[in-house]
């Protein structure tokens, strides 16, 4: 909208230089805001959760390069070092910046079967990519490979 004339302005209309800022807070709404603590599925309780059962994950698998610290998974792999928030399931490579690895819905692949959990889409989402991570050198998705050995 126009400040003035309050009427639906066409997109193709909006300054680029504005759209990409507009569109970078909007990002940072979606994927910082919930540090806040206000975020449902980043609350204490449900960090401790995933925590716990991560934990037991990796005993279970013998995976001794992850560990956790505060509301973070930190993952050693053989190709990168990763950070997973235990919250948002958001990926960080360290040193560096966000990985992009979207989870696939369950209507386009098996689903994945935690038995001691309760039916929380997220937690299988953060437990899939930590587990992904933690064996890194087996990645064979070409997208989530570039970003990864990107420099």
């Amino acid at each position: 909208y126009q400040r003035d004339e309050w009427k639906p302005l066409p997109l193709a209309d909006i300054p680029p230089r504005i759209f990409s800022e507009v569109m970078r807070d909007l990002d940072l709404v979606v994927s910082v805001a919930h540090i806040g603590g206000v975020d449902p599925e980043a609350s204490a309780s449900t960090v401790e959760m995933r925590s716990s059962i991560l934990r037991e994950t990796c005993r279970l698998m013998k995976l001794n390069n992850v560990q956790i610290q505060g509301s973070h998974a930190l993952i050693n792999g053989e190709i990168g070092t990763y950070s997973v928030h235990l919250g948002s399931a958001i990926v960080h490579r360290q040193p560096g910046g966000a990985l992009c690895i979207l989870p696939v819905s369950s209507q386009h692949r098996g689903r994945l079967f935690l038995p001691f959990v309760d039916d929380d889409p997220k937690t299988a989402e953060i437990m899939s990519k930590v587990l992904l991570l933690a064996k890194d050198k087996e990645i064979q998705d070409p997208t989530i490979l570039e970003q990864i050995l990107a420099k």
